[in-house]
């Protein structure tokens, strides 16, 4: 048996966490298209293992939870099949209207194209057995076939909006600079989980030249690792090399200050002292971290991409701009630096647009409390009845073999 992962995460009060063995690498005989399948299906085949001995142990869930896209729950109605299956919704793959092709600089081959349509195998497997899909934007909903849109509900995962909010009296240190930012200063922010273009991080460092002769008191915070979550690797080095190698020379790096992946409560400062707070994004997964910009009361500039657009009218509650356009997006900072106090009621609406449609404990829990609720309970079986569409009992062994 291959050795369950370490339990990293902090104890939950009322949760016992159980792992599952690591699923075994993917052949390199398999054709390029199926390997994302092929993974799926390993890693749903250890989780199978994982599930029986759950059973065998005498516990048989009522609602499971799950995200479906590394294949985890593709045996899990097999296992219990009477209980009901809650699918969190986040992305299905399309080859127009969303992020593949989106961006010239980076353009997608024909192999992709066949990579893309095998990628949704085992998606479409999972829409099949969930009883309930959860999409958190309406947009993301779109993205999956209409077949299935009786059966995907649209909740955000929530933003706790008494822990993300507007703090005058927040401040940024940076000790080895001897610098101290505060609401009174003029900061330039931008968040992503990695610096890469799915997030707008090549438009955003190409206005910094001239950004930063335009503005000589403001000063740029830049949050993110150097990794890749999204799309595709350099051959050599990271896209933060690529890119400060493109504008060398030519932007007082004094004032840019990468501060790589920040704690949370240091994230939240960061938020609380930006004068514009940029979010850009290619036509895909809307990140949280916008949310909670705008719940900290941030003056967002962000894409004029649908994501972006499901949650913010230009003028009303932030400002958009072309993604591929640094000068429009100069433009807007400008716009907001200038003045920012004549553009409070647009950080004022930002929050109250988080407060409304995306809180935590006012929206969003609630509605996903009704959905577990509303859903009939599960029947209990009897360990040693086999159901329509369940692995005899005789068979647990020669499952966990073949895994």
């Amino acid at each position: 048996m291959k050795r369950l992962k370490e339990n990293i995460r902090k104890p939950i009060s009322g949760v016992k966490l159980v792992g599952y063995e690591t699923p075994p690498a993917t052949s390199a005989t398999t054709l390029p298209t199926l390997r994302t399948t092929e993974a799926a299906v390993q890693r749903g085949q250890v989780v199978l293992t994982a599930l029986l001995r759950l059973k065998r142990a005498g516990f048989y869930p009522d609602v499971v939870y799950a995200h479906p896209g590394w294949g985890e729950t593709l045996f899990l109605k097999d296992v219990f099949p009477r209980a009901r299956l809650i699918h969190f919704c986040e992305f299905y793959y399309h080859t127009t209207g969303q992020d593949f092709n989106f961006d010239p600089e980076f353009p997608n081959s024909a192999e992709d194209v066949l990579r893309l349509r095998v990628r949704n195998f085992h998606h479409l497997m999972a829409l099949e057995q969930a009883d309930i899909g959860i999409a958190p934007t309406l947009w993301q909903k779109t993205r999956f076939p209409t077949t299935y849109h009786s059966k995907i509900e649209v909740i955000h995962d929530g933003v706790d909006t008494q822990a993300v909010a507007p703090d005058a009296e927040a401040f940024v240190q940076f000790p080895k600079k001897h610098l101290r930012l505060t609401r009174a200063d003029e900061v330039i922010t931008f968040v992503s989980r990695n610096l890469e273009p799915y997030r707008g991080f090549h438009t955003f460092m190409r206005t910094l030249p001239q950004l930063l002769k335009t503005r000589p008191n403001a000063h740029v915070i830049i949050v993110g690792g150097s990794d890749v979550s999204y799309g595709r690797r350099l051959p050599k080095g990271t896209y933060r090399e690529k890119y400060l190698a493109e504008i060398e020379g030519r932007y007082d790096a004094s004032r840019v200050h990468f501060v790589g992946k920040l704690p949370y409560s240091t994230f939240l400062r960061v938020l609380q002292v930006s004068t514009a707070h940029i979010y850009l994004t290619y036509p895909f997964v809307l990140s949280w971290s916008m949310m909670e910009a705008m719940s900290a009361g941030c003056l967002v500039i962000g894409s004029r991409t649908p994501p972006v657009e499901e949650v913010i009218e230009h003028g009303k509650n932030g400002l958009l701009v072309d993604f591929f356009s640094p000068e429009a997006l100069i433009d807007a900072i400008n716009h907001v630096a200038d003045a920012p106090d004549r553009l409070h009621a647009i950080r004022e609406q930002a929050r109250k647009t988080i407060i409304d449609r995306y809180d935590l404990h006012t929206v969003c829990l609630p509605r996903q409390k009704a959905i577990i609720e509303s859903l009939p309970r599960a029947a209990t079986l009897p360990l040693d009845v086999q159901s329509p569409g369940e692995c005899p009992p005789m068979n647990v062994l020669s499952c966990h073999e073949m895994v």
